[in-house]
């Protein structure tokens, strides 16, 4: 089972108020539906892929308009050969649409009227309703974070858009083939949106495995660069290391001064220590406390030496 489709199954057992479960079928029918007309009048035809979907649909309408329902279940003729399910409403199909705010005497609405969605809990579940119908998000065991929700009109994409920034959530919009998709991909904004839309279970698991994997990339970059800092240490030691041969051979290592030799004599006889280390085994073999800056400068006057040497 699809991440996607276990999100659509928690958000469909959410128990909803009156005017919640309107807000949430506005957004259902509008996406999904179409309008018939026939002998007994004017009908509705909801279309979904998703069994999910439709079951809540028919559940829906049965609660709050009272209204009869015909499913009828077809295959695709496409590759994938998917089912679709058909969801028939013959009676008070106007007064559903209307009640729903996105009918009026105009015809349909881009989006629904703002009575619709005024309280908070409603507008939460009419995003819950545009997902169940055209909502997909990537699993949470991909690095990839992306949620989605597909629309055919690019002002009722923005409606969405607004109405997720009630919640400080930030989406954006890219045309698709002939869809305007609304998408998130900050990580924190989707987890967000799944605590919105009342999909509990999976935003836990989405936030495990997010935490998880940050736990690790952390430990990663922490490894990276404590092994970057090795390798930097055993560069500059073979370097120094360089230097004081190049002294040696000519001839000018018992010139240098007695601290500055005690240095070069720890640096050949310890070649893997960081500056911490020859600080340490410094105070160990001379009994002088020495600084890491202290360190740094006695090597670094060793490379001056070399250096004059070569030229």
């Amino acid at each position: 089972m699809s991440f996607t489709t276990e999100i659509k199954q928690e958000i469909a057992n959410v128990e909803l108020s009156d005017h919640c479960i309107r807000a949430q079928l506005s957004a259902i029918i509008q996406l999904t539906s179409s309008l018939t007309i026939s002998s007994s009048g004017l009908g509705i035809l909801v279309r979904s892929e998703s069994p999910t979907t439709a079951k809540r649909i028919i559940s829906l309408i049965k609660k709050e308009f009272d209204v009869e329902t015909h499913l009828q279940v077809a295959k695709k003729t496409n590759l994938k050969k998917n089912n679709v399910y058909t969801v028939e409403i013959h009676h008070l199909a106007s007064k559903i649409m209307t009640d729903l705010g996105i009918y009026n005497e105009r015809g349909l609405q881009s989006h629904p009227s703002y009575e619709v969605i005024m309280r908070n809990c409603c507008a939460a579940s009419y995003l819950a309703g545009v997902f169940l119908a055209y909502g997909s998000c990537n699993s949470p065991y991909s690095s990839n974070y992306h949620l989605e929700m597909s629309l055919s009109e690019i002002e009722h994409a923005n409606f969405v858009v607004k109405l997720l920034s009630r919640f400080n959530i930030s989406a954006k919009i890219v045309k698709r083939r002939s869809r305007y998709v609304v998408y998130v991909k900050k990580a924190d904004y989707i987890s967000d949106f799944l605590a919105l839309i009342g999909a509990h279970t999976a935003m836990m698991q989405f936030e495990d495995e997010r935490i998880e994997r940050d736990f690790v990339n952390s430990n990663s970059r922490i490894n990276n660069c404590e092994i970057a800092n090795e390798v930097k240490t055993i560069n500059a030691s073979l370097k120094q290391v360089e230097y004081i041969e190049k002294i040696i051979q000519a001839g000018k290592y018992e010139k240098m001064p007695e601290k500055i030799r005690n240095v070069a004599d720890l640096r050949m006889k310890y070649q893997d220590y960081s500056l911490l280390e020859l600080c340490e085994a410094y105070q160990k073999n001379y009994g002088d406390v020495i600084s890491k800056s202290g360190m740094k400068h006695r090597l670094n006057k060793i490379e001056e030496i070399a250096q004059e040497l070569e030229e």
